[in-house]
């Protein structure tokens, strides 16, 4: 069964998680938005999007920032 969006969340099998935007991303990394949004591609930030809208898994985040140097 695919994941169900509603707002900002995500059920996974009987899990809500919250997706994440470029503003709850840039305070967890204590960066401003604007560098979210000019790195977020060539950092690999794993955003999808959602609508117009980027979003990020908060697991997706802690592995990807483990990932870094």
């Amino acid at each position: 069964m695919p994941p169900r969006r509603l707002g900002g969340f995500v059920f996974l099998g009987g899990v809500v998680v919250k997706l994440l935007t470029v503003a709850d991303v840039a305070e967890f990394l204590s960066k401003p938005e604007s560098w979210v949004y000019d790195n977020w591609r060539s950092k690999k930030i794993p955003f999808r999007r959602v609508g117009q809208a980027l979003r990020c898994r908060p697991s997706d985040l802690e592995k990807w920032l483990d990932r870094q140097n």
